[in-house]
C-alpha cells in the first residue's frame, strides 16, 4: 500500500532530497566562526541538512584538515575551504537542489 502524498515516506523522501552540508571544525577557529556566520547569514535553512563536526574528536580528520579549516562539504562534495560568503553558499545550496533561481533573496 503506498503512503497518501504528505505521509511518513513521502515526507523521508523529501528531506532525504535536501542537500546535506557537513562543516568541519575546532574550537577557537576564527575562520570557522566567520563561515559559520556567513552560512546562518545566508537564509534557507530549511532547504538543507547541516552537521557541524569537530575535527579533534577524530584523529583521521585531524590529520587530513589539521588548520586547513573550516571546510564546507555539500553532499560528500568539497565546497568550500577557508572562507565563503552568504552568497557563494546560497548558490551552492541552489544549484545543489537541481534547479535555478532568478532571484534567491528569499533565502
Amino acid at each position: 500500500m503506498n503512503s497518501p502524498a504528505g505521509g511518513p515516506e513521502s515526507r523521508a523522501r523529501t528531506l532525504s532530497q535536501k542537500p546535506h552540508v557537513v562543516f568541519y571544525t575546532k574550537p577557537g577557529c576564527h575562520l570557522c566562526d566567520e563561515a559559520k556566520r556567513e552560512i546562518e547569514r545566508a537564509g534557507g535553512r530549511d532547504l538543507y541538512t547541516f552537521e557541524e563536526v569537530n575535527i579533534l574528536n577524530d584523529p583521521d580528520l585531524r590529520r587530513r584538515y589539521g588548520t586547513d579549516i573550516p571546510v564546507v562539504v555539500i553532499n560528500g562534495t568539497h565546497a568550500f575551504k577557508h572562507r565563503l560568503t552568504a552568497e557563494e553558499f546560497r548558490k551552492k545550496i541552489v544549484s545543489s537542489l537541481g534547479f535555478r533561481v532568478k532571484t534567491i533573496s528569499c533565502l
